[in-house]
């Protein structure tokens, strides 16, 4: 089969820790043709969505991830090739959602990993509020007011992040009591222009901020990533420290809650964050974490990912 990776560049790419490398690696190992493009390479000619793209190779040695360049990128007709992962880093701005409406075109490859449409309605902080049930009190707003008054109903500690990072990148703790309060909404709502979230504080968060990975809404597992001691945050990005974890009962039912949705959506691999069984978070855009989970079962999920992808390819007929 023939996989197209649109992505960021490879000099991004970590061999122990990406899990787009992952897939590619694992899809190497099966036998498939694997392709990388940025979303700058895409294009549409007569309608119909096309990559400059170049096969991957992917070797036991540095620089364990390279481009075929021979005879330079290959032309290829979205519409041919067997899946289509988009695996490009957040932030969600102009350029991903221009990436998306151009892979809309390309809907009669067999398989979209995850679905351009699905990727531009599912905000990563807002998908979660789909689940009231599951999640901490939130609120999102540009009004200052209102988030200083929302922090004092909730006993005078909170969150506060924007709708568009990743990583960890400007989550705040805000406080009544911390004089730098009113400083941080200014900053976070650009003085009452920008949109804010704002949730609950879960003190569980220093036990760790479990990733769940979802293969079409069923569980692959879970890592489980644990703050540094001088530092609220969890994410790999920002030094959190992973540990292996299982899922708990509840954890279970929040799956069985959120899955048929996300199959609706057609976001077949996605990243949940949890915390103290509350669902703070939903990764569509790249989620990550399965090297880190693959270690610590002795399993390999990327394989299973791939295998996956190749049935949905034989046996699903091009969409309309």
């Amino acid at each position: 089969m023939r996989f197209v990776f649109v992505m960021d560049p490879l000099s991004r790419v970590t061999h122990d820790k990406d899990t787009s490398f992952a897939f590619i690696r694992a899809a190497q190992a099966r036998g498939h043709e694997s392709y990388h493009c940025l979303p700058s390479d895409l294009s549409i000619d007569g309608g119909e969505a096309h990559a400059s793209a170049c096969p991957v190779l992917i070797s036991d040695a540095p620089p364990y991830i390279s481009l075929d360049l021979a005879g330079g990128p290959r032309r290829l007709r979205l519409a041919d090739v067997d899946a289509i992962f988009i695996r490009k880093d957040p932030p969600f701005d102009r350029g991903y959602l221009y990436a998306t409406l151009m892979l809309e075109r390309a809907r009669r490859c067999p398989l979209i990993v995850n679905d351009p449409r699905g990727l531009r309605d599912a905000n990563e902080k807002l998908y979660a509020l789909n689940f009231p049930e599951w999640t901490p009190r939130t609120l999102v707003t540009a009004d200052r007011e209102q988030i200083h008054a929302f922090v004092r109903a909730l006993g005078g500690a909170a969150v506060i992040k924007p709708l568009d990072g990743a990583g960890g990148l400007g989550v705040l703790q805000i406080s009544e009591r911390d004089k730098n309060a009113r400083a941080i909404a200014d900053m976070m709502t650009g003085e009452g222009r920008r949109l804010a979230m704002v949730q609950e504080y879960l003190p569980a968060v220093v036990e760790g901020d479990k990733r769940i990975l979802l293969l079409d809404g069923e569980p692959l597992g879970a890592i489980l990533r644990v703050p540094r001691d001088d530092d609220h945050r969890s994410n790999i990005h920002v030094g959190g420290r992973v540990v292996s974890t299982e899922l708990t009962p509840r954890e279970r039912d929040l799956v069985r809650a959120v899955a048929p949705r996300l199959r609706a959506d057609g976001l077949f691999f996605v990243g949940l964050d949890v915390i103290g069984e509350r669902l703070t978070e939903v990764n569509v855009t790249s989620p990550t974490g399965i090297q880190e989970l693959g270690r610590f079962t002795g399993a390999d999920p990327a394989a299973r990912v791939i295998a996956w992808a190749e049935e949905r390819a034989r046996g699903r007929a091009p969409r309309a």
